[in-house]
């Protein structure tokens, strides 16, 4: 029985459900890098980051290609590229909203402080 798409898209999403993993992500959108170059821009030490991108390799996020002794990783597709930037996108109008909500409270915020010291109604 084969599991539902809601399932393997949850699995999926998980893959990507950490700061390291987007990092690398989002470095390898730009070109395909290689292990060493990857390190300083993550900060983590290289066996961890080797568990991450074995992760991304299993889910058929990245592939490899050796030079000489050198791994050099990079995207399977433009597409995830492509859905980092579509989150990107979502983030901004999502943070935009919740940066208007904060000048509305503070606005009244504001009102209502003025409105307490005249004496006035606060509701």
């Amino acid at each position: 029985m084969s599991r539902p798409l809601y399932q393997v898209k949850a699995d999926f999403f998980k893959t990507l459900g950490h700061p390291v993993r987007i990092r690398v992500l989002e470095l390898l959108s730009e070109r395909e890098h290689a292990v060493a170059e990857i390190l300083p821009d993550v900060g983590i030490e290289a066996a961890n980051l080797s568990q991450h991108l074995a992760v991304l390799r299993r889910a058929g996020l990245v592939v490899t290609r050796k030079e000489g002794s050198t791994v050099f990783y990079s995207l399977t597709s433009p597409h995830v590229a492509e859905l980092l930037a579509v989150a990107r996108q979502i983030l901004t109008g999502v943070l935009s909203g919740q940066v208007e909500l904060l000048e509305d409270l503070r606005t009244a915020s504001t009102s209502t402080s003025e409105r307490q010291r005249r004496g006035g109604p606060t509701a």
